[in-house]
């Protein structure tokens, strides 16, 4: 999956609520290159994604939970990317 492939997806599903691996339901809006997490002050940005799909793609056998994606917003990231089946 590209990043432009995974940001539409993105705008696709805004506003639709999401669940943490410990159960914490969220939902986002998409400002630009930027998503905001109900639950979080600061936004993780389109780069933080394209970071994450790349640590996947380089090495999946070693992403096993948001933490491995060492990335901003991990836990959010990680409940987008399992709900679309990504990991």
């Amino acid at each position: 999956m590209t990043i432009d492939t995974l940001w539409n997806l993105l705008i696709e599903h805004e506003n639709e609520i999401f669940y943490t691996m410990k159960k914490l339901p969220f939902c986002y809006s998409i400002k630009g290159g930027e998503l905001f997490v109900d639950r979080r002050s600061k936004s993780i940005t389109k780069a933080t994604f394209e970071q994450a799909l790349n640590k996947l793609n380089e090495n999946p056998d070693k992403i096993t939970g948001p933490k491995s994606l060492n990335v901003f917003g991990a836990p959010y990231v990680w409940a987008i990317f399992k709900t679309f089946h990504i990991v």
